[in-house]
Order: structure tokens, then C-alpha cells, then sequence
């Protein structure tokens, strides 16, 4: 549920510094020209998986001066998984050693997978749709941005009878935790360094969404919307004559795949470093200002001014820092992230008090797991149930226990087109609510408005009423005819672009740029009716509108999943119930840390995460909520529906606690099964397995 595009600017300098970003951008137009000669190889032809040899068009030579220029060398991690005694209970940061077979399935900085083989229009590398007079089946592919006005803007808004709009919020927070797309480095074109925005071309990296002529914005004079091509893997596309073969592209997930709350923590070890409070020795998160509630607020990231700050009349105030880089995305996030890290601080300061003799790399790494299990559980037994249905649950079918040869990666599919479904839950307003569940003095907040202010939580009141307008209001119904809100559609990110953006038109042309096969393939993949049947989508889809596709075929994968029927008490049709129960079984089963898999955590302590919820959670690290529902994802009237914190169940930390009277030689020891040896530096060196 990637609910929003990164911005053309948003926080990349929080995944690659800028000395390192400027290095990559000169290192790819320089590569980019050096494959000239290539290309022109390979120009009018369709490329296959098979049947080439790289000797067949450049020399070794040649290639070992590209991998050096290119970088892709020092791409190729080498894993050591050595340290058993650690990876025996711990994650690491970036998702390596986690499957002790295959050290780099989950890891981040990896290819996605694929559940279908891509399809891109010369068979190699190039999206379906560039050349605009190709014809698919006998007709061209329509515009991204025509299919989004045709088929999926709308101004009417359903309320969901039965959920909140924190059913939505939490698949936003959750798919931070799952994917995250690498997108080209460079912004200009590399013919002429002309800036993607205005080229308005598809020279690379420009792959410009084009607005067509009758589109009410080109009455303005737009021609355009700016959009830059993922980066490729390096050994995929252009770079596979590198790896001695010939791949079509494929693209990076800079996030680990499993759900490890790399949200909060980060998915490298310089940016869980770079988020942690390492001076206290306490295991905490750094922090930032304290509000007039005595809790803190994120810390505020460093460097030159961002989105955040677009204008310092208005926005004065900096992006917040957190384990993600779009934490600040819309402010319903930022409170969710700022939710996190209190309770991360919390759980640590308890565990410190129960365990004094812990040192500050202990705490840390048992708080990060305990806080990884508490969204693992509340994901699986609280929210996807809802989203699934019964139908889907069954699918999913219950934990048997970790299989080592599952790949828990996420595949390019569910991240591109499947999990964005939750485009289509996202209200149009921003509810900002009081303790007596009335707006506020400053009134809701029209979702345009919400993208990267952090100044509204910190002089607006805070992350409460934000969070009280999550699960105090009905969120958006998912109706066939009512897809994305027009502040998706028309004004996302219009604050700080010239052009606004279009969601719909960018999740289609992400999916072109990725090779994601049509919607038609994953019917047959999912064992459905054929796409060419009568039978396929219903009245709705064989509409007049829904046939600027010209063939059932043709039918990009995100707005047919979006369109189709509900299967009853769920939120999903069947391709899509398909798509998502396969890839949360793979999450589960294949994450061997996973915390119901047995020795993960002791018997006592998994039974009190198993009591852990989003209410209590928000009880715990809230401001000042004190009454919310059992179930913050079902609409509740209040007051009659809402109980106080009192009611709620809470974590009993006290199993965490050691049972010896002190510490033995560099060892701190515990009865309770975890013997943590501490080096002079850096995190643990390895856990005795005494469970």
C-alpha cells in the first residue's frame, strides 16, 4: 500500500548522501554514453532471455571499464553470516542472514522478485507504451493519465460503515516497513541534462507522464508530469552484459522485505546509527523536542532545507528524522511514526528499570525485536483479517512454522500495482479531532495541504488530534466507481510542484517502467477466467470507458485490481485477494525470526506479545488519548463505543527480566534464556542459544 510517490526531491539525501548522489549521477550519464554503441545494437530489435552472449557485443576490456565507471562492482555485497551466536536471535539491520541458505533473500539494496516474467516492449529493457504508435493486440496502449481521468479520479467519497480511516493508515505505515522503489538518481535527461519536468520526452531517465491534448491541465499549458524510470539492478538490463548474460531490467528494493519495523529503525546500519541515541548508552532512539505532553517529538533530520521547508514563511520547520525516508510524507504518517518511536523509548526505559545491568546495545536490539513482533501481530490477527475476509484468511492459512525455502522478498508486482490498493482507501480530508472527538480550532486539513508539514504537528496541537481523526472517522469505501479522491489526482504534491501530480497516472506508468506484466497474465497465474472472457470483469469494466484499452488484454495490472468486484467481507477482488495472500504467506513463512516460530521468543513472552494492540499502543504513546476503541480499526460511536486505556490490555515486560543477581565477566546473564556477550564496540557480538 505505497500510498504516495516519492516527490522529485523527497528525502534521497537520506539514502545517499550528496557527495555520493552527485558521484553516482556524473557516473551514470558517463556509463549511459558509453553505451551508445550498444544500443544501437539493439535498436529495433527485441531482446531475449536467451541466445546472447556478452562476448557478442563488447569486449571484456570494455566491460571491466564500464563495471569500474558504473559502480556496479562494489554493488556485489559479500555476506558473512559467521556470527552465529547474533543471527541466532537478532536481525540485522539490512535483512541479510535471516535465511542462513540464502543470506540475501529479504535483504535490502536487492532485486525485487517476480511472480510473472516482466514484459517490457523490446523484450529487454524499454516499458510497454514508449513508442506511442506500437499497437498491442491490435490497439495502442491509452495514456497512463487518460486511463486515470477516464477511469479511476472521483469526486465523491463513500464512508466505510465498518472501518476507520486507521485501516488505511496502518497499510500505509506497513507497506514503509516492505518496500521502497530506487529511482533514478538523475533528474535531467542525459542527451542534453535538460530537467525531466520540462523535457517532457522519454530520453533516459525522463519517462514523462504525457498529458493528453483535451486533459483539462493542458489547458494550462501543461504538456507534462515529471516522472524519472527506477533504477536497474545492477546485472540486469543494461548492466547484465556486466554479469556475462543478458537479463531484462529488473529493480531495487532499498527496504529489507521482511516485516522488522525497518519503518522505524532503518534498513541499513548507518541509518539505524545515524537514528539511534548512541551517547546514552540507554538502547533509545534519538529524540526531538519535548511538547507541553513531556513527550518528544521525531528529531528533526539535518542538511540543506527540503520539501518540508518549501516555504520558510509558512513552513519554517524541518522534515522529521525517522527510519524511513517518506515519514513525512502526509501527516497521518509522521504520526505514525512518531507513535513508533515513543513506544520504542518506552519499551527500552521499562526493560532498563527491569534490567539494570543491561548495557545500551542490549536493550536496544531486545527492544527493536519486541517492537518488530508487536506490528507483526497486529498486521496479522488484526488487520489483514479485515482487509482479507475469510475467504482470504483461509488462503493465507495458519503459521506451520518457518520453511527455509521460502524467499520472503517481495515481488515487483505486489509492490508496483497489488499493494496500492490503498490509494483507494485514502480520504480526501485530513480529520483533526479534540479529546471530545469535535474538530479542532484549526479545522481539518484537505490532504494536499498535509504533504510534508511537519509545522502542523508541531504548532498545531500535536500528533493527538491527527490520530483521533484515524480511528475517530469512517474511512473511504472501496466502490468500483469511486477509486482515488481528486487531491490524488489533481493536487498531489501541488504545493510544491508547478505541474501536480496525478497518483493513478503514476502507479500505471511505474508499471510500464517495470515490466509488470497486464492484468490479463496475473488472472491466469491467480487460476481465474481468462481476461479475454465475457465473463471477466463485469458491467462496469466493458463500459464505454474501459474500452480506451481497445482489448482486454491490453488492460494495465493496477486499475483492473482496482476495479474489480469485492468478494464479500473482504476489501479485495479475487486477483488481488490472490496477489496479497500469497505474498503475506511468503512474509510469514519465510522469515525465520518470524514471532511465533517456536524459540524466537519463550513461551511466557510470546503470550504477552500476543496481547499487544494499536489501541494500546496508542494509550501507551499518545499525548493525551484516554479512551479509544478495543479495536481501533472498527467505527465506533463515541462515547457509548470507546472504553478507557485502563480496559485495554497491555504488555507485562517483566518476563523480560533477568533472574541473576548481577553480571559475570563481560557476560550479562539472564535466566530467562539470553546471554548477551558485549564487545567494546558496536552491537552484540552473539547470543548464547540457552533457550
Amino acid at each position: 500500500m505505497g500510498l504516495l510517490p516519492s516527490s522529485p526531491t523527497s528525502g534521497r539525501r537520506r539514502v545517499i548522501p550528496e557527495r555520493r548522489a552527485g558521484m553516482d549521477k556524473g557516473r551514470t550519464k558517463e556509463v549511459g554514453t558509453m553505451w551508445m554503441h550498444p544500443e544501437k545494437y539493439w535498436e529495433n530489435k527485441t531482446i531475449m532471455c536467451i541466445g546472447y552472449h556478452y562476448n557478442d557485443l563488447v569486449s571484456p576490456q570494455y566491460l571491466n571499464l564500464i563495471a569500474n565507471l558504473s559502480g556496479c562492482t562494489a554493488h556485489r555485497r559479500v555476506n558473512n553470516c559467521s556470527d552465529m551466536c547474533f543471527h541466532q536471535k537478532y536481525r540485522t539491520h539490512d535483512g541479510t542472514c535471516n535465511n542462513l541458505q540464502h543470506p540475501m533473500w529479504g535483504a535490502s539494496l536487492t532485486a525485487f522478485e517476480r511472480l510473472l516474467k516482466s514484459v517490457y516492449e523490446n523484450g529487454f529493457n524499454t516499458p510497454r507504451g514508449i513508442n506511442p504508435h506500437r499497437l498491442y493486440h491490435g490497439h495502442a496502449l491509452p495514456m497512463p493519465r487518460l486511463v486515470s481521468t477516464t477511469l479511476i479520479g472521483t469526486e465523491t467519497v463513500t464512508p466505510d460503515e465498518q472501518f476507520t480511516h486507521m485501516l488505511m493508515q496502518w497499510g500505509q505505515f506497513l507497506d514503509h516497513d516492505l518496500d521502497s522503489t530506487v529511482v533514478a538518481l538523475s533528474q535531467a535527461r542525459f542527451s542534453d541534462g535538460q530537467h525531466c519536468s520540462s523535457a517532457c520526452s522519454n530520453d533516459p531517465p525522463c519517462f514523462s507522464v504525457m498529458i493528453p491534448p483535451n486533459d483539462p491541465r493542458a489547458r494550462s499549458g501543461a504538456r507534462c508530469m515529471f516522472f524519472v524510470r527506477s533504477s536497474p539492478v545492477c546485472g540486469s538490463g543494461m548492466t547484465s552484459l556486466l554479469m556475462n548474460s543478458v537479463y531484462p531490467r529488473e529493480q531495487i528494493n532499498q527496504l529489507t522485505s521482511y516485516i522488522d519495523a525497518s519503518n522505524v529503525y532503518g534498513s541499513t546500519e548507518h541509518e539505524a546509527r545515524s537514528i539511534r541515541d548512541l551517547a546514552s548508552h540507554r538502547g533509545l532512539l534519538r529524540q526531538g523536542i519535548v511538547q507541553r505532553s513531556g513527550k518528544p517529538l521525531l528529531p528533526f533530520a539535518a542538511g540543506p532545507p527540503t520539501e518540508c521547508m518549501r516555504d520558510e514563511n509558512e513552513s519554517p520547520i524541518p522534515c522529521f528524522l525517522a527510519g524511513d525516508h517518506r515519514a513525512n510524507e502526509q501527516l497521518g504518517l509522521t504520526s505514525m511514526h512518531t507513535l513508533w518511536f515513543r513506544e520504542h523509548n518506552r519499551i527500552a526505559a521499562e526493560l532498563l528499570q527491569l534490567n539494570p545491568h543491561w548495557d545500551g546495545d542490549t536493550i536496544y536490539y531486545e527492544t527493536r525485536k519486541i517492537v518488530g513482533a508487536e506490528i507483526q501481530h497486529i498486521t496479522y490477527q488484526h488487520w489483514l483479517p479485515k482487509i482479507l475476509g475469510e475467504v482470504g484468511m483461509r488462503a493465507l492459512g495458519e503459521y506451520q512454522g518457518y520453511d527455509p525455502g521460502v524467499n520472503a522478498g517481495i515481488f515487483n508486482a505486489f509492490a508496483t500495482a497489488a499493494f496500492r490498493f490503498g490509494h483507494t482507501l485514502i480520504n480526501p480530508l485530513l480529520y483533526r479531532l479534540d479529546e471530545n472527538f469535535q474538530p479542532i480550532a484549526q479545522g481539518h486539513i484537505p490532504l494536499h495541504k498535509a504533504f510534508f508539514s511537519p509545522f502542523r504537528i508541531v504548532n498545531e496541537g500535536g500528533i493527538d488530534p491527527l490520530l483521533r481523526g484515524l480511528f475517530g472517522v469512517a474511512g473511504k469505501m472501496r466502490v468500483p466507481s469511486q477509486l482515488l479522491n481528486t487531491e490524488l489526482t489533481e493536487r498531489l504534491f501541488s504545493m510544491a510542484h508547478t505541474v501536480a501530480l496525478d497518483l493513478a497516472a503514476i502507479n500505471i506508468q511505474r508499471g510500464r517502467d517495470h515490466g509488470i506484466p497486464p492484468y490479463h497474465d496475473y488472472r491466469v497465474y491467480c487460476n481465474l477466467s481468462a481476461a479475454h472472457t465475457a465473463a471477466l470483469l463485469g458491467e462496469f469494466q466493458f463500459s464505454p470507458r474501459f474500452r480506451l484499452y481497445g482489448s482486454t488484454l491490453n488492460i494495465d495490472l493496477f486499475p483492473a485490481l482496482m476495479v474489480e468486484d469485492l468478494v464479500p467481507g473482504s476489501r479485495l477482488g479475487p486477483t488481488l485477494m490472490c496477489l496479497l495472500s500469497t505474498q503475506f504467506k511468503r512474509l510469514r513463512d519465510g522469515d525465520r525470526l518470524w514471532y511465533e516460530n517456536p524459540g524466537v521468543f519463550s513461551p511466557a513472552q510470546l503470550t504477552q506479545i500476543k496481547q499487544t494492540s494499536l489501541a494500546r499502543v496508542l494509550c501507551d504513546n499518545a499525548d493525551n488519548i484516554t479512551r479509544v476503541q478495543s479495536d481501533v480499526f472498527r467505527v465506533a460511536e463515541f462515547p457509548h463505543g470507546y472504553g478507557s486505556c485502563s480496559e485495554i490490555p497491555r504488555l507485562d515486560l517483566r518476563v523480560w527480566q533477568d533472574c541473576c543477581e548481577g553480571a559475570c565477566r563481560g557476560w550479562t546473564c539472564g535466566c530467562g534464556g539470553t546471554a548477551v556477550k558485549v564487545p567494546a564496540r558496536g552491537g552484540p557480538a552473539g547470543v548464547a542459544g540457552l533457550l
